[in-house]
C-alpha cells in the first residue's frame, strides 16, 4: 500500500514540530484523566518533576519518526541507518534541552511561568526536530539497529525512573 498522502521526509520532520508540540501539552493531562492509570504512566507525566516533563518529547517523537518509515520505507528512498540516527538525535536533543533550559531560566533569573514552560516544549520540540532533520540530510549516521536500541534504552529509562525515581532534584517534583 502506497501513502502519497504523506509529505517527503524534510517535511515530515518540519510537521512534526506543531503536532508533537500539541500532542506533548495534551500528553501532559493523560495520566489524571485516565484516572492515575499504570500504563499511561510509562509514557505520560505521573508528577511534575522536570524529569517527567521531558517524557512529553520521548514516545511522541520516537512515534513521530517510526510512523513515517514504516509507511514510506518501500516507496520512498530512504535511508534507514541517517532515519533513526535523526530520530536518535532528535530525541535526546529534545530531552536534553528541557532541563538544561528549565534550571536556566529558574535558578539563574528566579523566574517562575507557565507560559515559558509551555513555550519550552515547544522550543526543545523545534531544537530536536532540527536537529535530528539536520543529521538525516547531512549526517552518515549509524546502524540503524544500534539506534533503535538506543531509542528503546531511553523509553526503557523513563519507564524504569518512573517507577523508581533516584533521589536527585530533577526526579523530585516541585
Amino acid at each position: 500500500m502506497k501513502y502519497k498522502i504523506l509529505p517527503r521526509p524534510e517535511k515530515w520532520i518540519i510537521l512534526g514540530i506543531p503536532f508533537l508540540f500539541l500532542a506533548g501539552a495534551c500528553l501532559h493531562f493523560t495520566y489524571e484523566l485516565t484516572g492515575k492509570s499504570f500504563i499511561v504512566g510509562i509514557f505520560s507525566p505521573v508528577n511534575e518533576s522536570v524529569w517527567e516533563h521531558c517524557k512529553m518529547v520521548v514516545l511522541l517523537t520516537i512515534l513521530w519518526w517510526s510512523v513515517y518509515y514504516i509507511c514510506k520505507s518501500k516507496s520512498h528512498s530512504i535511508d534507514k541507518n541517517k532515519w533513526f540516527s535523526g530520530a536518535l538525535v532528535s530525541v535526546f536533543v529534545s530531552i536534553i534541552t528541557i532541563p538544561l533550559f528549565f534550571y536556566f531560566y529558574t535558578e539563574a533569573f528566579g523566574i517562575e511561568s507557565l507560559i515559558i514552560d509551555i513555550l519550552l516544549l515547544l522550543f526543545a520540540n523545534f531544537l530536536g526536530q532540527l536537529t535530528g532533520l539536520h543529521v538525516y540530510k547531512y549526517g552518515k549516521g549509524i546502524n540503524y539497529i544500534v539506534a533503535i536500541c538506543l531509542l528503546a534504552a531511553i523509553f526503557i529509562a523513563f519507564a524504569v525512573f518512573t517507577i523508581f525515581p533516584p533521589a536527585l532534584p530533577i526526579f523530585a517534583a516541585p
